[in-house]
């Protein structure tokens, strides 16, 4: 049993991903919960959890290591542009192909596009399969903080007939607030505050998961309670992850091309493909919940995000192992 446990945490199938599962079936069955009218103040309680979330996320930032990471400029940019401009010019070619306007699905999956690159699963399969570790934590940091303004600037610009209830001033003046301030803040107290995170790293970690697990609920449980899913079969499920499974390793295949391309050391192609091709469910599921206030829209928009997520973790971790078995050999 404890071999079966080990094999699904590595492949990406961890308590984290099954409880996620769970939220949504709590959501299916019990949406008075999460509703704004519920006497249970969940959305009060996550709106605080996000910013502490950021708060202790800036005191994990570096300024000496960022400081340190500007030298190799080329492989950055790389990075950076896959990140926010290769991955949502490629979804809106898709989607002037074989779009539907009025598809809240298509509007989740240019969401995703759009969003920074993850820092922990980033940082770790990138050292596990053997590639350019500094470069790999100075990419995912300042691909957080500059998703908090890129990201709804191609939501606003791209797709405004089908951002619903969205205004990109008011929504990067929240996203500051909310965000943005409290990662300056934790910079600001780095070096006071980074022993305490040291020590407690797990408890972090499982606040951080547990604001989203509050979040992922809310979201579908005003969905679910408004019948937004009518017409959503299991089939059309498993389309989606097979859909966004093909994208994951399109966007890989399109990443080492281009690292190839620009002849990267082995190692800084390692870095390009996984920071370039990861997506952050913490961001877009906190950033979301501010850009679309709607929650009966956005547990729709959440769902391509949750599905690639869960996709990249395990077939990201697959193949970083394989490629860390090749680097050892």
């Amino acid at each position: 049993m404890a071999k079966i446990r080990d094999t699904l945490r590595r492949v990406g199938l961890n308590n984290f991903f099954f409880l996620l599962v769970g939220m949504i079936f709590w959501a299916k069955y019990f949406p008075s919960w999460g509703r704004a009218d519920s006497p249970l103040p969940l959305k009060f309680i996550t709106g605080i959890g996000i910013s502490v979330i950021f708060f202790f996320y800036g005191v994990k930032l570096s300024p000496q290591k960022l400081k340190e990471g500007l030298s190799n400029w080329k492989l950055h940019l790389v990075v950076q542009a896959t990140t926010f401009l290769v991955f949502p010019l490629v979804v809106l070619l898709f989607y002037w192909l074989f779009g539907d306007a009025d598809s809240y699905l298509w509007l989740g999956t240019f969401y995703l596009a759009a969003l920074p690159s993850t820092v922990s699963s980033s940082v770790v399969m990138v050292s596990i399969a053997g590639g350019n570790l500094p470069a790999a934590i100075f990419n995912a940091s300042i691909s957080s903080i500059v998703g908090i303004f890129i990201t709804p600037i191609w939501m606003d610009f791209m797709l405004p007939e089908a951002a619903v209830a969205f205004d990109l001033t008011t929504t990067v003046i929240r996203l500051s607030f909310q965000i943005l301030l409290p990662v300056t803040l934790g910079l600001l107290l780095h070096h006071r505050l980074i022993g305490f995170v040291n020590k407690n790293q797990l408890t972090l970690k499982n606040f951080d998961q547990a604001v989203i697990l509050l979040i992922v609920f809310t979201a579908f449980a005003e969905s679910f309670a408004e019948d937004m899913f009518a017409g959503h079969s299991t089939v059309k499920m498993l389309v989606l992850a097979v859909l966004m499974l093909g994208f994951f390793f399109m966007m890989l295949a399109l990443m080492y091309g281009i690292s190839q391309g620009l002849r990267f050391s082995r190692e800084d192609t390692i870095t390009v493909m996984f920071c370039g091709s990861k997506k952050s469910l913490v961001q877009g599921a906190v950033m979301g919940r501010v850009m679309f206030p709607d929650p009966v829209v956005f547990g729709i928009i959440l769902l391509p995000l949750m599905v690639y997520h869960a996709l990249q973790l395990m077939a990201g971790s697959a193949l970083a192992q394989k490629m860390g078995e090749q680097d050892k050999r």
